[in-house]
């Protein structure tokens, strides 16, 4: 059985990537892209940063950031 040791950090972040144009709720410029865990697996989403409209969203690695070394076909 692996043990890992218990993370330092307080909190768990993604890095979030900044994306061009608007939010066509609010018309704020403040979008960004990041992965996300939500209902059906994960997704990769692009998100307005100041009211949390969803500008896009398309289903994501079916384990998040794991990649393993043989993918199934």
């Amino acid at each position: 059985m692996q043990t890992y040791p218990r993370p330092q950090e307080r909190h768990v972040s993604v890095t979030r990537q900044d994306v061009e144009g608007q939010c066509p709720e609010c018309d704020g410029g403040n979008l960004k892209s990041y992965p996300v865990l939500s209902e059906g697996g994960w997704w990769n989403v692009t998100k307005c940063q100041t009211c949390l409209c969803s500008v896009e969203r398309e289903p994501g690695h079916l384990l998040g950031a794991i990649h393993m070394l043989v993918e199934a076909v």
